[in-house]
């Protein structure tokens, strides 16, 4: 009696094993996700028209954005090295999936493929906030801004961490085809070749 028992857990074992065979495993750790995107507006000098920059990105972010220095002193420009002259914030998780949601949406979701990087990050911009559903304010005004979305892969972490620091292979660095397939399949877009 225990012989065909055991003659029966092994027939259900191998028809649970053929099971698994035929459906296509997706390996988790390819699978691409935003690490973070950064909202940028760059106004070209100091004063008041930054401040009110920075209170457009807080409102939009909910975080407290950054002043960002010019590298060095750009008489044409009227720039003097150090001054702040843009405002910057990183947004990451579900957050800063709902805000790309919102300006792809006003992009309606084109981009071209110059706006794709080798290493896999995108990047737009749009020219009025208000297109964001942020509610026009004419003490601040209308500005425009520019989207970085950085994409990544599990395990990036490899790269960047301060002990045992390995290089990514490059079968698993994140590339621009890989970017743009991502793009098309999760936000139904249209890349332009452009």
């Amino acid at each position: 009696m225990s012989a065909n028992k055991s003659n029966a857990n092994k027939s259900n074992k191998s028809s649970k094993s053929n099971e698994k065979d035929k459906t296509p495993t997706v390996n988790a750790m390819r699978e691409l996700s935003i690490e973070k995107l950064v909202l940028n507006i760059c106004v070209g000098e100091s004063g008041d028209r930054l401040t009110r920059a920075a209170k457009v990105l807080e409102q939009l972010t909910g975080q407290t954005p950054v002043y960002s220095k010019a590298r060095y002193t750009v008489r044409s420009f009227g720039i003097r090295r150090n001054e702040k002259i843009a405002v910057h914030v990183t947004v990451r998780g579900p957050k800063a999936e709902e805000i790309l949601e919102r300006g792809l949406k006003v992009k309606e979701y084109e981009l071209k493929r110059s706006n794709f990087s080798e290493t896999g990050n995108f990047g737009f911009g749009i020219q009025e906030h208000i297109d964001l559903g942020i509610k026009y304010d004419p003490s601040i005004g209308i500005y425009g801004m520019d989207f970085y979305v950085v994409l990544g892969r599990p395990g990036a972490r490899v790269s960047r961490r301060r002990k045992s620091q390995k290089k990514i292979g490059f079968n698993h660095r994140v590339t621009k085809d890989e970017t743009i397939k991502w793009f098309k399949q999760r936000f139904d877009g249209i890349v332009l070749n452009r």
